[in-house]
């Protein structure tokens, strides 16, 4: 019998409510089972079940890359996974996440989305598409941005606020819920990921594919 996604059980959240408190390699250890049940698995059956219309799913490693981090908890606290096609999702203790756009733009992705901006056709549909996204309770966020326009572009540019960012990223959080434990997760992530299509799609054409 074919298995379907149907959610995260409640041990999902208990998993990362108890890394928080305990990120340990004893911990890690311990609750490796519940882990591998309780959060990997649904996250891989709902990136099967995705797969068709938004690419194939790719779950990141649980371990956190500290060489470079004062933080050295070995551990990440959430589990994370991008589609191939545009997309990403999240599950920690605080809930259900998903995520659209390009989080981090190398140089060359930079000055080809800056451009678009500064472009009145390609940036006023970037500013329609942002409007219509934040009315819709979306959060466009990014990696990081300046604190001013950039170099070459008036500080009183119609669109700096965009020109800013160094990344762009529509981002949804829902809290814990009773849902949550249901196929009703899925459809949280298919509309979000529905819904900013046309970011991912103006990003494409314009700055190019994410790496």
């Amino acid at each position: 019998m074919t298995v379907g996604f149907s959610g995260w059980p409640a041990e999902a959240l208990e998993f990362y409510e108890g890394l928080e408190a305990d990120n340990s390699r004893g911990y890690w250890t311990a609750h490796k089972a519940m882990y591998e049940h309780s959060v990997r698995e649904p996250m891989t059956l709902l990136l099967a079940e995705l797969e068709s219309e938004f690419g194939a799913g790719k779950i990141f490693r649980p371990y956190r890359d500290v060489r470079f981090s004062a933080d050295k908890s070995p551990y990440k606290t959430a589990i994370g996974a991008t589609l191939s096609g545009g997309g990403y999702v999240q599950l920690s203790a605080d809930g259900l996440a998903a995520g659209s756009g390009m989080y981090v733009m190398d140089a060359e992705q930079l000055a080809r989305y800056r451009h678009a901006v500064d472009d009145d056709t390609s940036g006023a549909q970037l500013v329609t598409l942002v409007d219509e996204l934040t009315g819709q309770g979306v959060d466009i966020t990014g990696h990081d941005h300046l604190k001013t326009a950039p170099r070459g572009y008036a500080k009183d540019h119609p669109r700096v606020e965009l020109l800013r960012f160094k990344g762009v990223v529509a981002w949804r959080q829902w809290p814990v819920a009773a849902w949550l434990g249901t196929a009703a997760a899925k459809r949280r992530v298919v509309d979000f990921l529905r819904t900013t299509r046309p970011l991912h799609t103006w990003l494409v054409d314009h700055v190019g594919e994410p790496a």
